[in-house]
């Protein structure tokens, strides 16, 4: 194994390098889409109604499913696994964004209106933070589904540590397999840890869960 590693150590860390490059664009943009939508659907339950158990739907689709879609579009680039990764990190984070805002009690809303607040004020001052653990809960378990759901790349031939794994699956080589896994095993307690600090610093302690 020592000498396995020796010998591909080098593209061990360009695909780390990748994998944690798709991981990290793809949640970024995950985040963003899925607070959208969330604050948009808390104020149109009817509408969630109908779009939140679709997503629930899309969410058991395979994610070769969508590379194989956006491939036929955009080819094999790292556009396509990108816009694949960020589509099911939408997921749960939209799902957990949702309950986070649908959950606060109105009558701490009611009390920012009689306090003068606008609308905007209300949402960035009470609503975001009050629904931050919940965020927090989504992006904590997008990052850990994106950590493996990123090997899809390398069906692509766009790199990453599935690179490994395929390779070693299909020369049926243990040693490319393992040296694929553990780093994404490695990665996924690191982004857990990582998130976990994140919100102990953003989220209020009177809103942390012990």
């Amino acid at each position: 194994m020592q000498e396995f590693i020796d010998k591909y150590g080098h593209k061990l860390l360009i695909a780390i390098g990748e994998h944690i490059f798709y991981v990290l664009v793809s949640v970024g943009i995950a985040v963003v889409l899925a607070l959208f939508l969330a604050a948009v659907l808390s104020r149109f339950r009817r509408a969630a109604r109908f779009v939140m158990p679709l997503i629930s739907v899309f969410q058991t689709v395979p994610g070769i499913v969508f590379i194989g879609l956006l491939m036929l579009k955009l080819g094999m680039t790292a556009i396509t696994v990108i816009l694949a990764l960020s589509i099911y990190a939408v997921f749960p984070i939209l799902k957990n964004a949702y309950q986070g805002f649908v959950d606060i009690d109105r009558s701490y809303l009611e009390v920012a209106r009689g306090c003068g607040m606008n609308k905007k004020q209300i949402f960035f001052r009470v609503e975001v933070p009050m629904a931050m653990p919940a965020i927090f809960s989504g992006i904590r378990m997008s990052l850990i589904y994106t950590v493996s759901w990123a090997i899809l790349a390398a069906m692509i031939g766009q790199g990453g540590l599935g690179e490994f794994i395929y390779r070693g699956i299909d020369a049926n080589v243990k040693e490319y397999i393992v040296i694929g896994s553990i780093p994404i095993a490695i990665l996924a307690i690191l982004f857990r840890l990582l998130i976990d600090k994140l919100e102990k610093m953003v989220v209020s302690k009177g809103l942390q869960k012990d």
